[in-house]
């Protein structure tokens, strides 16, 4: 058994916080109607995932809406369609309108009771102070690509977390990662010595979804289905079987 001890737990956002899987597809829609695209969920967000990372990884200077902008130019012609301007701007300001996963907000509040709270996400600031209303709540800090000038999985958020604990008088250690995306964050973290919660948002569903895949095998520190088991066992001062 091991001690589930911390002092500050750092999330990733979309996909973890946020449920960005059933928002893209929302987000997406008019274009797929009017196209009358025939291809699944699933593939459409796998397909998703691999123009991001391709987007991110050529032009990290970007800023998330204009990532999802391209994302979007790209899809349409992987499937021998049209996107307009307007259909890829749209995209690209949906994000402070992706829902939140039903039991986040209640979960964040049990947390912040006994940790200091950190998001490390690759939107930039503006499309993340949308999505903190629907939160409802302040962080004590909130890291994003923007910030860094890098996108997940490069490492440059987790640096900037291990930094920001040195400015508060906290070790390494002090500090647990929580997220879904095994490529964008469990990976880079799990690199830098960090351990990691991995929230299985997918636990149903079989692929990666909205991210790319891992590489390589990546051995998350404990696993929960949701975030409210991971309430749960806090709030009851449990331990975590790795």
């Amino acid at each position: 058994m091991l001690n589930f001890k911390a002092r500050v737990l750092s999330f990733d956002c979309y996909g973890t916080l946020i449920d960005w899987e059933t928002g893209l597809l929302a987000a997406l829609a008019p274009w797929r109607r009017r196209h009358v695209l025939k291809v699944g969920d699933e593939a459409l967000l796998a397909a998703f995932g691999e123009e991001e990372a391709a987007v991110e990884t050529a032009a990290r200077h970007l800023r998330y809406p204009d990532v999802l902008r391209q994302v979007l130019a790209h899809l349409a012609a992987r499937h021998g369609v049209s996107a307009t301007a307007a259909e890829c701007a749209a995209f690209g300001d949906s994000v402070g309108d992706w829902p939140a996963f039903g039991d986040t907000v209640a979960a964040l509040q049990t947390l912040q009771r006994r940790y200091r709270l950190l998001v490390l996400s690759n939107v930039d600031r503006a499309s993340f102070i949308r999505t903190q209303r629907q939160l409802g709540m302040e962080f004590d800090a909130v890291i994003t690509a923007e910030d860094t000038g890098t996108y997940k999985p490069a490492p440059g958020h987790f640096r900037a977390a291990c930094a920001w604990l040195a400015g508060q008088g906290y070790a390494r250690d002090d500090l647990i990662h929580v997220a879904q995306s095994l490529y964008h964050d469990h990976a880079p973290a799990l690199a830098l010595g960090l351990r990691t919660v991995w929230v299985d948002r997918r636990c149903v569903r079989s692929g990666p979804g909205a991210t790319r895949a891992a590489g390589a095998a990546v051995r998350p520190t404990w696993t929960v289905p949701d975030l409210a088991t991971l309430a749960l066992w806090v709030d009851r001062d449990s331990s975590i079987t790795s």
